[in-house]
């Protein structure tokens, strides 16, 4: 009898512990979920020669941004993907997740980082050096980004 009284109080403790796990899993999504609410929205687009970027940033109540980017690439070159990242100070710093056109590369998916400084209402995306170090491609930080020698320098447009 006393084994039995042990084993239900058990349970019901166990039982009890679960439910408050779940309720703090529901807060924690729940939180994240408020985290990510789109809190405004930039659109942008850069011409250089025959090339077209399209940028479309939305930013998130957490003070991230992710967004969308398309790149037309002369001749026929089409990179369509996604940006998440956040400023540091004035610059963005993003990772671009992308596929592209080629027919070599068809079904694969890459990311390079990209950083853009913002001046005034443009975002200048910057040259810096990358390095790739076991499949994952970064900005070398002892490496200074150039800001002025550039091709591309995103005006805002009007969202669509």
């Amino acid at each position: 009898m006393r084994n039995l009284a042990l084993s239900c109080l058990l349970l019901t403790c166990i039982g009890l512990q679960s439910c408050k796990n779940e309720e703090k899993q529901k807060e924690a999504a729940a939180a994240k979920a408020d985290a990510e609410t789109v809190v405004g929205t930039q659109c942008y687009k850069a011409v250089y020669e025959k090339d077209t970027i399209d940028l479309k940033l939305n930013t998130l109540k957490s003070g991230k941004l992710s967004g969308d980017l398309t790149m037309k690439v002369a001749p026929s070159t089409v990179r369509t993907g996604e940006v998440s990242g956040e400023f540091h100070g004035d610059t963005l710093f993003v990772d671009y997740t992308f596929t592209t056109n080629a027919p070599t590369d068809k079904n694969k998916t890459f990311k390079n980082p990209m950083a853009l400084l913002k001046k005034d209402k443009q975002l200048i995306l910057g040259n810096g050096t990358m390095q790739t170090t076991m499949g994952v491609t970064y900005l070398v930080k002892d490496k200074p980004i150039d800001f002025e020698n550039v091709k591309y320098k995103f005006d805002e447009t009007e969202c669509k």
